[in-house]
This record gives structure tokens, C-alpha cells and sequence, in this order.
């Protein structure tokens, strides 16, 4: 049974500040939690119903599990259908000065992105064409945002994610920088190369202009029919495409 400050300190999850204050953030469901059991994420504790012994309890002994009653989970829940495990896990304090190698692959960058469901999106689709730096600038949505990490459906277990000021990255980093502008060359003639970074605006604003004069390379993704705009999880996941998918032709 989970105490009123147990109870308190998880549902004080849901909220950036305190995820930043106490270093945590809670996944939820079985295949979710399983990725992050088998990443470099430190898990802190799995909370599991009673009579719940999934593969992935046995997977660790390092590990603190502790058994709650269904009502607790359900108060400690972000979803309306909790499923009958959650963990909290150690937000990794890695930030692109350290070492984030970002050289012979492709990196991408967010800049200012705020829906949670396009955050969770892009991670997952980063993962899928395997790339694994993702950098966000400070007033990027939280990527430990509960609605971002169920999202992701495990990808975020396989990422690195780092905020930084962007002004400041682009301009000491020494590879090409690719930006989804609307007056770029045609992504589908475009040359990536092997490595770079793709930097994909905000929803409603695109890229700022200060990132934009850093661009080496404008490209943008023809419009053929009347849509006025392109979801900017959708349109990621044609430059992670057309760039990182590539190289295996």
C-alpha cells in the first residue's frame, strides 16, 4: 500500500517542476517499462498490482519493486485505463557538452516543438530510422512529459535527449546543418550525405530565425496538393527518410 507522500511524490510526476526537483519520471505498461529495464536508464522502483508477476520483474534484482493496490494505481495514473504497472525512472542528466557524439551519423534538432503527441512521435520515429541524438531547445515540450513518453511506446528508452540553446550549439558545431524551411531545395533531390543535423521547427512557427541564419542547407518537402500546412511529426519522419534512410540504398 502506498503512502499519502508516496502518493503525492508520484502524482507530483505529472508536472515538470517536480519531475526536474526529484530527477524522475513515470512510464507506464508492460513493454514500455521492459525497454526501459533493458536501456541505459536507471530504473528507481516498478509498482505492480497484486498478483501481477510479469517476465520483466525477473529481469532485474537491482531493481525496487513494490506491490500496490489497484486503487493506488489508478490515483498515481496519468491514463483513464491505467494498465497494472508503473515505473519511475531516473531523468539521465546529459546534456550535449558532454560527449554526444554527433559526428558520421544525423542528429535532429526541435526547435520549440510543444505538442506532447508530436514530441512522443518524432522520438519514436527517430528510433525507427535509428537515429539516436535528439536535441530540443530549452523551450521544447519535456520529453519525460507523461503524455510524450507514452507516446513513444518505448523509443525513449533507445534516445539521447538534450535541451541546449541552440544559437549557441549551431554555432561552434562543425557539420552540415539541414532546415525544414518552406523555401529550401527539394528534399527529394537533396544530398545528405552521411551526417548533419536536421532541425525541425515549430508547429505554428517554424524555425526562429536566429537557428534559420545558422542553416547551411534549406530544404523543404514540395507541396503537390491544397493542404496548407504539414504536421511537423509527419514531416520528420520524410526528412528521417529521405536522409537516414539513404544509406542503405
Amino acid at each position: 500500500m502506498l503512502s499519502k507522500s508516496q502518493i503525492s511524490l508520484l502524482t507530483s510526476l505529472q508536472h515538470k517542476k517536480f519531475r526536474r526537483e526529484h530527477g524522475l519520471f513515470i512510464v507506464e505498461g508492460h513493454k514500455s517499462i521492459a525497454e526501459f529495464v533493458e536501456s541505459h536508464y536507471q530504473i528507481d522502483t516498478i509498482f505492480h498490482t497484486y498478483g501481477n508477476s510479469p517476465k520483466l520483474l525477473k529481469l532485474s534484482q537491482k531493481i525496487n519493486f513494490q506491490e500496490i493496490s489497484l486503487n493506488d494505481l489508478q490515483k498515481i495514473s496519468s491514463l483513464k485505463t491505467p494498465a497494472d504497472i508503473i515505473a519511475t525512472i531516473k531523468v539521465p542528466q546529459l546534456t550535449v557538452s558532454e560527449p554526444m557524439n554527433l559526428k558520421n551519423k544525423f542528429s535532429l534538432v526541435l526547435d520549440g516543438i510543444q505538442d506532447p503527441g508530436n514530441m512522443g512521435t518524432i522520438i519514436r520515429t527517430a528510433d525507427w530510422f535509428g537515429i539516436t541524438n535528439v536535441i530540443c531547445s530549452e523551450d521544447s515540450v519535456d520529453a519525460y512529459n507523461p503524455k510524450v513518453v507514452q507516446a513513444t511506446m518505448g523509443s525513449l528508452a533507445r534516445i539521447n535527449i538534450s535541451y541546449t540553446d541552440l544559437d549557441d550549439l549551431l554555432s561552434h558545431v562543425n557539420l552540415p546543418v539541414f532546415g525544414a524551411l518552406l523555401n529550401g531545395q527539394n528534399i527529394y533531390t537533396t544530398n545528405f550525405g552521411t551526417e548533419g543535423l536536421i532541425i525541425m521547427g515549430n508547429e505554428g512557427n517554424g524555425i526562429r530565425p536566429s537557428v534559420q541564419q545558422l542553416v547551411t542547407k534549406a530544404v523543404t518537402i514540395p507541396r503537390i496538393g491544397n493542404a496548407e500546412s504539414l504536421n511537423v511529426a509527419i514531416a520528420t519522419a520524410i526528412f528521417c527518410s529521405e536522409a537516414a534512410g539513404k544509406s542503405y540504398k
